[in-house]
């Protein structure tokens, strides 16, 4: 697989218990690609990421890695037990490669996790505890121990959720700068606006793929009609789409009519 993706989902199922979280799924990595995954809760997004990560084993299909390929996998920050009494420099450290010879870090390590910290714009948090952090240094403290292994890929399982949009905009950025560094990088999302949109190519999953390619061309109404079962408009704006709720008010016409008779009553009555 030298010229081929980094890794390739071919004809995927997963089950847990006796329920298929995925079926039938195809898809691909390539070396330097920018690739989010979108789809409801229960869609099989995380599983995705197992698979591909390697923790998940198939129940049928197959799942070909480059040789030598390094993955880092970043999981939800809810996941995580922010009271866990370590700094942020203890907490990258704690990456490092298991069988070490020696327990603690040697200087090369020490100075890895400052480059590292300092490329992400928190070398300054080095000796803060991790629960005294806000939500988007915490993010970029487990973006920092997945890239202390160098990886070629970097899995991520909601990287915004739970930020607000200042937040996402600069997870966002910091994501899309070490893209921009050849980093290859697969996240999931709930967010088709704010991430979404902005990313090279998008896949919609519920259990299977529904759709695959450039955001203008997946994040369509029939296709996200068919991945979240529900009504969506897609706008344009800024050359890209922008998904709104389809929904209309079945009483709007019924509430008008009957302000619009209160009104003229109000007004037969002298008080208006």
């Amino acid at each position: 697989m030298s010229g081929g993706p980094l890794v390739a989902l071919h004809g995927v199922t997963c089950r847990y218990a006796s329920e298929d979280v995925l079926v039938d799924v195809d898809v691909a990595v390539g070396a330097g690609q920018f690739v989010g995954v979108v789809g409801p809760s229960g869609s099989g997004k995380t599983t995705l990421l197992r698979a591909v990560a390697g923790s998940m084993q198939p129940l049928r299909g197959t799942v070909t890695r480059r040789g030598g390929l390094r993955i880092a996998y970043v999981p939800q920050v809810e996941t995580i037990d922010w009271s866990f009494p370590v700094t942020v420099a203890q907490c990258v450290l704690m990456a490092r490669v298991h069988g070490r010879r020696w327990p603690w870090p040697s200087t090369a390590e020490r100075a890895a996790v400052s480059e590292i910290l300092a490329r992400l714009d928190i070398e300054h948090l080095s000796d803060r505890h991790i629960r005294e952090l806000s939500g988007g240094q915490q993010q970029r403290v487990f973006i920092a121990r997945a890239m202390l292994g160098e990886p070629d890929l970097l899995l991520l399982d909601e990287p915004t959720s739970g930020v607000d949009v200042r937040l996402r905009h600069e997870i966002l950025h910091l994501l899309d700068d070490l893209n921009a560094r050849g980093l290859a990088i697969l996240l999931t999302t709930h967010d088709l606006n704010g991430i979404a949109a902005h990313l090279p190519h998008v896949v919609c999953l519920n259990r299977t793929v529904l759709g695959a390619g450039r955001p203008v061309d997946v994040l369509t109404p029939d296709i996200l009609e068919r991945t979240y079962g529900a009504s969506m408009q897609v706008l344009e704006h800024g050359g890209m789409p922008v998904v709104v709720d389809s929904f209309s008010h079945r009483h709007a016409a019924a509430s008008h009519k009957h302000a619009h008779e209160h009104t003229h009553e109000h007004a037969d009555r002298g008080l208006t």
